[in-house]
């Protein structure tokens, strides 16, 4: 049995997309040819912000942390550290102010240069260029049926819900437009957020944030499919 049959049949999901030539390898090819040359180009800038992080803080230049892939399945992603060095809650939110982000921190940040090392983890398949962002491990105990679809696919550099609001909207919302894009992923969805993400860097996130209407209660958590059945 394939990955993607185990997790479905694990997590009850019986309404999965279909076999489709991009969503089956047309998505990886186009992450290789876009990400191996945005390498070479960006490097210099890579190098840049590596000198200005250790210049500014004390600290790593990375920050390394694991996070959920295709199918629930666990990898490092890598980030730019922006935010000064010491141990915090892993799932905290990091809105624009924080008093603890750097100087270097905020710059990278509102410029989403903290996340270019995660063209890494694309090159590796980890990731791809657009899909939902990587969650913490500890999530996919609170997902409901959207926030388990979400994991059919890998996860993205920028998304729907990157380009919808991203911090600003309740994780309900987000794994809403995340189930929606994994339902709808074509080759055009994937160049109209990759367009739409460079509009969101050049004019910040908060001129398009759309809220959209869910039941935001708090999902219990799920128990393992083997522990519900002892149950």
């Amino acid at each position: 049995m394939s990955a993607r049959s185990t997790y479905c049949r694990k997590q009850g999901i019986q309404d999965a997309p279909r076999w489709a030539p991009y969503r089956s390898f047309g998505k990886r090819l186009l992450d290789l040819a876009i990400t191996v040359p945005a390498l070479i180009i960006v490097s210099p800038v890579l190098l840049l912000a590596a000198i200005l992080i250790k210049l500014d803080s004390r600290g790593p230049v990375m920050f390394v942390q694991q996070r959920l892939g295709r199918y629930g399945s666990t990898f490092p992603t890598f980030k730019f550290r922006s935010m000064t060095h010491r141990d915090r809650a892993p799932d905290s939110e990091i809105l624009p102010g924080h008093s603890e982000v750097t100087r270097v921190g905020a710059v990278l940040r509102r410029s989403k240069i903290d996340e270019l090392p995660q063209l890494l983890n694309i090159v590796s398949g980890d990731m791809s260029i657009v899909g939902p962002r990587p969650a913490l491990p500890d999530h996919i105990r609170k997902y409901d049926g959207n926030g388990l679809r979400r994991l059919l696919v890998r996860p993205g550099l920028t998304g729907r819900a990157q380009t919808s609001g991203n911090i600003y909207l309740s994780w309900p919302e987000r794994w809403h437009y995340d189930a929606g894009y994994v339902a709808h992923l074509s080759l055009m969805s994937d160049l109209r957020i990759m367009a739409k993400t460079i509009a969101v860097v050049l004019l910040g996130e908060e001129r398009f944030i759309r809220h959209v209407e869910i039941d935001s209660a708090p999902s219990p958590p799920r128990e393992p499919a083997a522990e519900r059945k002892a149950a």
